[in-house]
């Protein structure tokens, strides 16, 4: 959530950003909604006062054996009225929470201004792509004809856009992962973590905005819990109700996790195979951050996330989103998109968000320097280190041989014992 004090202050900045992202938000609703709840606040306040000190005179008259119905009878009265009035606040509180926590963050003065894709900006691209003299084949024909994939029981057992890894396809994905785990613990710093892989609807509501994800994550029936869709949503609110200690700032974290996600409305060539898939790995990078160094840490992680596809040798370019086509929980993001050889385009396997102190306000997450010194909230920041499947994808896609095999990039080797699958 915003800072209100922001929105109050500075409402036209608010609407040109929400111009900016198109979305529809009822930005007056909310500014009447929190004067309403700060009138209420004083009401209330000032009525439990006077039950308080009625209390104390209804009770300083009894001890001096004196009549206090008529104060009993007015305190029964502001007791009633209270109650009401806090009827009300919790209404009004109830509403303005909703949509306090709905509008979307503060772009960057550098995110592109555009309706969607169209208005991203290319400001990296690495490695050449890769040059076939015979008819390459998909992903998934290749690890099919291997049988190193089963995407046909599957669907039998789970539905659609589930798989079974098999083989050397399983030990990839292992060697992707411990490549990973080596990469990241070895630059100092970074603490791995496994999170618990379903939280709460607190927890979830801190990281996104839960009312945009109803097609996205699973809900666990019956239950207070959701499915992760990335280890951000365990991490980021780890500390929710915490005052952290400034000194350990930024608190750095890499994770592995699985993560689940409905992918409703996906289509075309992303039915196929496991590029878009309701179950997936990935090794997060999450970062708890003094706002004056955010900025420099989104960079660092991306520049984490370069290094590691350059050592996989893995042609990709990095696209800085415009304001249509970024998520509403960050400010400024980056994503990283691969070369695909079947499909003969780079498509999007991470990204690297800044959400300033959103996701902070929401989860009460503050930090302070000194013991007397005022506390500030945190800025969050989460960004893909690497999705397995995806990069998965683009080594079979990329690495293929005329004979249907595929040739595992030189950094993998030592984890899978073998050079080609």
């Amino acid at each position: 959530m915003l800072d209100m004090k922001l929105v109050r202050q500075n409402p036209e900045k608010i609407r040109k950003m929400l111009k900016d992202r198109m979305v529809e938000f009822d930005l007056d609703l909310l500014l009447q909604l929190d004067e309403k709840r700060r009138e209420l606040i004083i009401s209330t306040d000032s009525l439990r006062n006077k039950k308080n000190e009625m209390s104390i005179k209804i009770s300083d008259a009894k001890k001096a054996n004196k009549d206090a119905s008529t104060l009993i009878q007015e305190m029964q009265s502001t007791s009633q009225e209270l109650t009401k009035l806090e009827e009300v606040q919790h209404k009004i509180k109830s509403d303005y929470k909703k949509l306090a926590f709905s509008i979307p963050n503060l772009l960057h003065e550098s995110v592109p201004i555009g309706p969607d894709g169209s208005a991203n900006q290319e400001v990296f691209k690495w490695g050449e792509i890769p040059k076939f003299d015979f008819q390459i084949k998909g992903h998934e024909d290749l690890a099919e004809n291997l049988g190193i994939l089963d995407l046909e029981r599957a669907a039998k057992t789970a539905g659609a856009r589930f798989y079974y890894l098999k083989g050397d396809l399983v030990k990839l994905g292992f060697a992707i992962t411990k490549f990973a785990l080596d990469f990241l613990s070895g630059i100092p710093g970074w603490n791995l973590i496994q999170p618990p892989y379903m939280i709460n609807r607190k927890a979830m509501e801190g990281a996104i905005i839960l009312d945009d994800f109803d097609d996205v994550i699973y809900k666990v029936e019956e239950e207070d819990l959701f499915l992760i869709g990335t280890s951000e949503h365990a991490i980021a609110s780890m500390y929710s109700d915490e005052i952290l200690d400034g000194n350990i700032l930024p608190d750095r974290y890499g994770s592995i996790s699985p993560c689940f996600r409905k992918e409703a409305g996906a289509h075309g060539k992303d039915q196929k195979g496991i590029f878009r898939v309701h179950q997936f790995e990935k090794f997060e990078q999450f970062v708890f951050s003094k706002p004056e160094d955010s900025w420099e840490v989104q960079q660092n992680m991306l520049d984490n996330t370069k290094e590691f596809y350059q050592k996989l040798e893995i042609p990709y370019r990095v696209v800085l989103l415009s304001s249509g086509d970024m998520g509403k929980v960050s400010a400024k993001t980056f994503d990283i998109e691969a070369w695909m050889a079947e499909q003969n385009a780079y498509r999007e396997i991470g990204s690297i968000s800044n959400c300033l102190d959103y996701q902070a306000r929401r989860l009460k997450i503050r930090f302070r320097d000194k013991t007397n010194e005022e506390t500030q909230y945190v800025h969050t920041l989460n960004g893909t280190l690497v999705a397995i499947e995806r990069t998965m994808v683009a080594i079979m896609e990329n690495n293929q041989t005329k004979d249907g095999h595929i040739k595992i990039p030189n950094i993998l080797q030592k984890y899978m014992g073998k050079k080609i699958i």
